[in-house]
Parts: structure tokens; sequence; C-alpha cells
């Protein structure tokens, strides 16, 4: 067909629209080494309870006795965050604080006891739901309200139990049998093979490991009930000048349940523990012929402990060795979930442009100040671990040092996203601490921590307090009680300096960088006192 002198400049004009197209595919190629590619997909696993010090990636010796090689992965293969903290440690409002990137005040979940998650406010899977991605939930919600912003979501009936535990879905509820890590990483894989593949995901997986009573997996029940857990050297802490530390109700020796938490019998053996306040939250879940394992697994250990005579402070000590054995194997059942999580990413081929990132909702106590749980701002509980991963994106074993903060996780994943993060958001992302692998000159200098949580279990006392590199001021302000550290001095914070001499000046300023925080967080007169 012949072509007019219009049709043909109008040909021409199309091949030289192709031709530029074609060349600033070819620049931006030469460029940056790869043509930019879609949205990534984000998995997000969060387990309960998970010190840092149990973690292999960060070198304590506790976790050179039980390692954790598959969550080691993510910190080889990308970035592991030495200085991430939680805003309130404690389970539920961790949880608000992720979901909303906003302080407990703000999000209005400022304690475990709350009447439930405000569902109806502004949530990272509402933003990446409307910006086309595909979400879900899928384990430990915990949050006293169901799951909003999920296209999907099966999550425990409360804390949920660790044998045979009730799913809640938005149809249902519905007992499965199993062991509950198994049986989340299960529904986790088979809701990657089921999702609407031409959409990127979000994926949140909760486990309810290894929060207390610290039950293992039936395969793992003797895995280390021969090791020697290495005891802190503050575990006989007289918590001498720390009012409020001396006041707690967390001691490993002292408030554990016998029964429910360190799995003793009554005596040589038994089949029977020791007081046990919530029955139906360990052994009432499993089925005849577990319970009969169960007992038969810890029976050798335990009648040892009856055979041998002991000493009040040789008790404490087993005590202690009992928890951190079953810990560490509640523990293994996490990192084999997160092994069999990354060999299916590998496995079909979505690691390529996934986030997978490993956390907890904050750090835990083993043993140290002779300690089991979290709530306070001393460093084993505020610190919260954090791992991360994105081929292509972030360097294989990158350190970030820059301070960070749970609140921090929601408007990051939409930097990554290239979504725009809304106003109201109090995190800061720390894309480029992640991707560049340095800290900005203008990266934030300190981190406000606040728990409301008393009375309350534990005993802990509500407190807020602000951090620093070297420094952290802590205020009981129902006891009007200050405490003071030099973490560079005092790393495990054993030495109150508060009022001593020579503190004047630092302690002016971090009340002043306090009242500045609180000021940047809208933090009313209400929740300063």
């Amino acid at each position: 067909m012949s072509l007019t002198r219009e049709s043909g400049l109008t040909k021409l004009k199309a091949m030289k629209a192709v031709f530029i197209t074609f060349m600033n595919v070819a620049i931006a190629t030469c460029a940056f080494g790869q043509v930019e590619q879609k949205q990534p997909n984000i998995i997000f696993i969060m387990s309960d309870d998970h010190a840092e010090q149990a973690i292999s990636a960060y070198g304590h010796p506790i976790s050179k006795v039980a390692p954790t090689p598959n969550i080691d992965r993510i910190a080889k293969d990308g970035a592991i965050f030495m200085n991430n903290y939680c805003s309130n440690s404690i389970c539920g409002p961790s949880r608000a604080a992720i979901l909303t990137g906003k302080h407990s005040h703000k999000n209005g979940f400022m304690k475990n006891g709350n009447k439930g998650f405000d569902g109806t406010q502004q949530t990272l899977p509402k933003i990446l739901r409307a910006n086309g991605y595909q979400t879900a939930v899928i384990g430990k919600w915990h949050l006293l309200s169901r799951p909003t912003g999920f296209d999907y979501w099966s999550v425990l009936n409360d804390q949920g139990d660790y044998y045979n535990p009730y799913f809640i879905t938005g149809q249902d509820t519905t007992r499965h049998m199993g062991y509950v890590t198994d049986l989340i990483t299960d529904f986790t894989k088979q809701w990657m093979k089921d999702r609407d593949q031409s959409k990127p995901f979000f994926l949140m997986m909760h486990h309810k490991a290894p929060h207390r009573n610290w039950v293992p997996a039936e395969r793992h029940y003797r895995l280390y009930e021969d090791a020697k857990f290495p005891v802190p050297a503050n575990y006989w802490d007289d918590y001498k000048g720390r009012f409020a530390a001396g006041k707690q109700e967390m001691n490993i020796y002292r408030d554990m349940y016998e029964g429910h938490d360190l799995k003793m019998v009554t005596g040589v053996d038994s089949d029977s523990l020791l007081f046990d306040p919530w029955p139906h939250a360990f052994m009432g879940t499993m089925t005849e012929p577990e319970r009969e394992r169960f007992f038969e697994a810890y029976r050798d250990r335990n009648n040892d402990f009856y055979s041998i005579p002991r000493s009040e402070r040789e008790v404490a000590e087993w005590k202690y060795q009992r928890y951190l054995q079953d810990y560490t194997a509640t523990v293994k059942s996490v990192d084999e979930s997160v092994g069999e999580i990354l060999d299916y990413l590998k496995a079909s081929g979505l690691d390529k442009n996934t986030i997978v990132v490993y956390t907890t909702d904050q750090g835990f106590y083993l043993g140290e100040h002779g300690w089991f749980d979290k709530r306070f701002m001393y460093e084993e509980s505020f610190g919260m671990p954090l791992l991360m991963s994105y081929p292509g994106h972030i360097k294989p074993g990158t350190k970030v040092t820059g301070l960070t903060q749970n609140i921090d996780f929601a408007p990051t994943f939409l930097d990554i996203c290239g979504i725009d993060i809304p106003l109201d958001i109090q995190g800061m992302s720390f894309k480029s601490l992640v991707e560049d692998g340095k800290t900005p000159n203008n990266w934030r200098q300190s981190l406000y921590y606040h728990y409301y949580e008393f009375p309350g279990f534990h005993s802990v006392r509500a407190h807020y307090g602000v951090k620093m590199e070297r420094y952290k001021l802590m205020y009981f302000y129902k006891d009007d009680r200050w405490e003071l550290y030099d973490l560079k001095e005092d790393p495990s914070e054993m030495h109150n300096i508060y009022a001593k001499s020579g503190t004047d000046k630092i302690t002016r300023d971090l009340k002043k960088e306090l009242v500045r925080l609180q000021d940047q967080y809208d933090v009313n007169e209400e929740y300063r006192k």
C-alpha cells in the first residue's frame, strides 16, 4: 500500500520515538546496571520475645551454644541492625507501632489490656493495598480486634497455643492439629502459592514462639537437655541504686511458675506439673499421647532434680539452665521456619525481588539481672533484633549502626516501594542507611521510649526516657525517680549515676532532649506524668 507524505512523516516520527526510548533504556542500563524493577514483594517475619542474645548473627555467647543458621542467612545476604529499638517494650503496643509508624499515645494502643486496636485508622497494609499490593497476615495478632487492611488473614486466638491451636479467619474459627510454628509456616507457604500473582505482596508471618512458656516442638524436647549455657555476670544482681529494678516481679528463680514455665513436676516419675496457673494454655491443648510423650521426654531431667540435694543458689542456677534449654529449643523451630521460607522464595524465583525482614516485637531477658520477660527501657528489652535482605539493593554483610526504631518500619517500606509517606507517620525511613550502609550526618541522635502498663503483670513501673548513643535517661514518673546510665562505661546498666558528681551537664542536656522529643511526638501532659 502506498504512503502519503503525511503518513510517511507519521511513521518516521514513530520510529524516532521508538529509537529514543531504546536509547533511554540503554543509557539507564549502562548507568545503573539494570532496568528499573517493579515494586518489590515484602515478607515480614516477626517472632514473639526473641532476644537478640539468641540470634547467632549478633555474636552473643548464648547463641554459640544454640545457633540460628537460617535467620543468620538474612544477615549474611543483607543487613543486620546493631542499634534497633522498640518504642514500648510489650507485645501488643509494639505491633501497633509497627502497623502505624506511630508511638503508642498516637495509635491508641498503649497497654496489652487496652480494649482493642483501632482498626479504622491508617495502617501500613492499608496504604500498600491502596497502591496495588495484595496483603496478608498469618499467625499471632494479639491486638484484641480483627485485622483490617488485609486481603487475607488467619490469626491465632489471643496468645495462641503451642499445640493444636485455633486459627480465626474472616469466615470461621478452626482448630488445626500440629505444632504452632510448623502450622504458621505451612499456611504462609500455601498463601504464597495461591496468591494473585499479578500483584506484589506484603505478607506478615507472625510466630507465637518463643513466647512464654517456651514449649518446644516434640522433635526438639531433648535438643539442648545436656547443654550448659553461660550464666550472665549480673544474674545475681542486687539492684542497688535502682528503685524500679528492685520492685519488679520477673525474676527467674523467684517469680517463674515452676510447672507452667519450667516444666517441673511434683516428684520422681511424676506426670503432674507443679503450680500451673494456666493449665489450658499448656497441657490442656495436647492430646493424651502428646502429654505422655512430653512427660517421658522430661522425665530423666526432672528425676535428676529430685535425686541430687541442691542449695538455694544451685536451684536458681538449675532453673536458669532449664529456662534457656526450653527457650532456645523453641527458637529452633522458628529458625527452621525461616529456612523453609527462604528456600521457598529461592525455589520459586521470588527471592530476586522480595524484601525479607526478620524481627520480633521487642527484646527479652535471658537471665540478665536475673530476669525473664521485657517492659523495661534497659537495653535487653528495649533493643530489638532486625535483619533485612533485598537482593541488588542491600549489600550482603551490611551493618546498620544508626539509631532505628520500630516506628520506622512502615515509612521505610513505603519509601522503598516508591509510595508517598503520610505526613502524620512519626517514624523515619531508614532506606538510605540500609542501602548505602552509612549513617548520614543528619540522622537522628536520640530515641524516645514510653511504657505505660502499671499497675500490671510483673510490676514494672511506668516510665519514659531518652536514649542517645552513649547516655540514657529514664524517668519513673509515678514514683518520681530518675535513672541515668553511661552505656560506654556501664553497658550492663548496673550503676545509676543520676545526681552523681560530674553528671549535671549531661543530665540537663538529656532532660532538654527528652522534652524536645515529647514535643516532637506531640506527647500531651496526660502522658508526661
